[in-house]
């Protein structure tokens, strides 16, 4: 229990540092942001992801823990749906986003540090990306289109062409390339690797200091017309995805120890800042998306902690 209250200490003051730059740095914060946050997308992070993937056996992973993350990910998404139709009569044309806000985590910002300092393990990170990246981000993106269409607001851009925009990105290619080296057994050339990794090492300060910097300002609930959808689909992200993830791992595969609390930890990430990007790209709702995103986060530590003393 000590190891992984130290690894939430070390995501905590990291996060709080980027908070504090944010506050007693004000007139260098956008500065700052605008510097870190290319390097990390086309630079640390694909490195940390290519990195992650080479070094895990992928058979492992894709026989057990991504069907947990398919499964836990398609199951909240629809019955969230369901309810927020039922009981909010949410229009049709916000549904998916809404529905995406609730199953799609932040596993390549967050999870990956939980990962590493709270369960020691990169596996279940690793299931969760692939399942995201190659299956459940490519499904959404298709929905929004048809739900765009329907609705009026199609753009010029073809369906296709935003799709694949959307899933050739650098994150995505670097965990196809780390998939191949894994999958084939292959090894890259220390003077190669090294400084790949060395990159990918100085992903995760960078990505935790960024997050926190983004959480200055903010103000949950604003919204008091969609405060019920917003209210759900946090519930949802924090607590009915781990505890599904929970019976699921438990009970469908007889996963235990480490391995169980990392599949819970994963699915009680909070929500990641990739679906209000999708919902923008569509010109979908916006509004439920970005408070689920904002309240998940917020309450994403505590609940996390809460899972780690049931489950430590």
């Amino acid at each position: 229990m000590s190891g992984v209250l130290q690894g939430f200490a070390v995501v905590t003051i990291l996060i709080l540092i980027g908070l504090a730059t944010a506050r007693f740095l004000p007139s260098q914060r956008e500065d700052i942001a605008k510097g870190l946050t290319p390097l990390i997308y086309y630079i640390t992070n694909p490195a940390l992801m290519m990195v992650l993937l080479s070094g895990t056996d992928l058979r492992f992973v894709i026989g057990v823990f991504t069907p947990i993350a398919l499964l836990t990910a398609v199951v909240t998404g629809a019955v969230y749906a369901g309810l927020s139709r039922l009981l909010f009569r949410t229009p049709a044309h916000r549904l998916p986003a809404a529905a995406m806000s609730t199953s799609y985590v932040n596993a390549g910002n967050i999870g990956v540090p939980l990962a590493l300092y709270a369960v020691g393990s990169t596996s279940p990170v690793v299931s969760v990306l692939l399942a995201q990246l190659l299956v459940i981000a490519p499904i959404y993106l298709c929905l929004f289109g048809l739900v765009s269409r329907a609705a009026g607001e199609t753009r010029s851009t073809p369906l296709w062409r935003t799709v694949l925009r959307s899933i050739a990105n650098p994150v995505t290619i670097a965990t196809f390339v780390g998939a191949l080296l894994s999958w084939f057994g292959l090894q890259l050339p220390e003077v190669v690797f090294i400084p790949i990794e060395m990159l990918g090492q100085a992903s995760i300060p960078l990505l935790l200091m960024v997050f926190g910097m983004s959480l200055f300002g903010q103000r949950p609930l604003s919204n008091k017309q969609l405060r019920g959808e917003v209210l759900l689909g946090a519930a949802f992200k924090v607590l009915f995805m781990p505890l599904l993830a929970w019976v699921v791992a438990r009970f469908l595969f007889h996963l235990d120890g480490a391995d169980l609390l990392g599949v819970v930890i994963m699915a009680a990430l909070p929500t990641a800042q990739n679906v209000l990007l999708f919902s923008q790209q569509f010109r979908l709702g916006q509004e439920v998306p970005r408070e689920v995103i904002l309240t998940s986060t917020l309450l994403t530590l505590p609940v996390l902690l809460l899972a780690t003393l049931l489950l430590g």
